[in-house]
């Protein structure tokens, strides 16, 4: 992979793994957290506007492209809102949305025939081994339910990356902003009827919330997610998504920096056979 390649790469996963203590400070602000994943993707619509040029797309991309737009716009940011609105600590779920990858390597298997090596089932096993070990730290306490939600983030993840695989001769600007406008529209509902008070909700959001979520909707998911698409180009999902092995490791960082997380060795340990299971992955072909 020639050095651009990995420094967009690293740009990628250094911005994925601020996105949750980002997101945490934000709901810590009382943001609604389906709110919050909406304002996320108007804010990406908004953006892309000026780029977007209202041209449907062949026939033939139109199911991926709705699937794509849901997997991604909808049910990744909704599942990763509600895994930090529900966990008290933010480390546990930045290590279960590692699950993205042998999610991902397994529906790259099923749904565009790529290959399974049984070395990789062997990793892939170990992967949701230490994501076990993990479940048993005491630390975790009434946070089971925020590794659930990060579980189906992970999958959805997963899920949306192997669509944008049946994507990438569309124009970017054309799957974000469609990512953007079913997000949108999909979650204000959500919100209007699970959560309730839209306006009041929107108005009582204070400027540092605004600029959070902001980061969220340009660096994040628009800046980082059209990273992966160039990559795309290049790559398959398998050999792409190994490497988000790296993005832990920053959010972790920031974790602690932020609201002070100092892990424990069962966690540890279990995040050491996950991160490792991930880059080992990358080293089969």
């Amino acid at each position: 992979m020639p050095l651009k390649h990995l420094l967009v790469l690293l740009f990628i996963m250094a911005t994925h793994g601020s996105a949750f203590p980002i997101a945490k400070l934000a709901l810590n602000n009382s943001v609604p957290p389906i709110l919050m994943a909406s304002l996320r993707m108007g804010m990406v619509l908004i953006c892309l506007i000026p780029f977007w040029k209202f041209k449907i797309p062949e026939k033939k991309y139109l199911p991926s492209l709705l699937a794509f737009s849901i997997s991604m716009g909808v049910m990744v940011y909704v599942f990763m809102n509600l895994s930090l609105h529900h966990s008290s600590i933010i480390s546990p779920i930045i290590i279960g949305a590692q699950l993205a990858i042998p999610f991902g390597i397994l529906a790259s298997a099923i749904m565009l025939g790529e290959n399974i090596s049984s070395n990789k089932w062997l990793l892939i096993f170990a992967a949701f081994i230490g994501i076990i070990i993990i479940f048993f730290d005491p630390q975790l306490g009434n946070n089971f339910l925020g590794l659930f939600f990060a579980s189906l983030m992970a999958l959805f993840f997963a899920l949306a990356q192997v669509y944008s695989r049946q994507l990438r001769n569309l124009d970017l600007s054309l799957i974000n902003a469609s990512t953007g406008l079913v997000g949108f529209f999909v979650l204000i509902i959500t919100s209007y009827f699970l959560e309730g008070g839209v306006i009041k909700n929107i108005e009582s959001i204070n400027l540092d919330s605004w600029l959070l979520i902001s980061y969220q909707a340009v660096i994040v998911s628009l800046c980082a997610h059209m990273s992966m698409f160039y990559l795309y180009r290049y790559y398959t999902v398998g050999q792409i998504f190994p490497f988000y092995s790296l993005f832990p490791i920053f959010g972790i960082i920031l974790t602690f920096l932020i609201f002070g997380e100092v892990p424990t060795i069962l966690f540890l340990i279990g995040s050491i056979i996950v991160i490792s299971s991930v880059f080992f992955l990358q080293k089969i072909r």
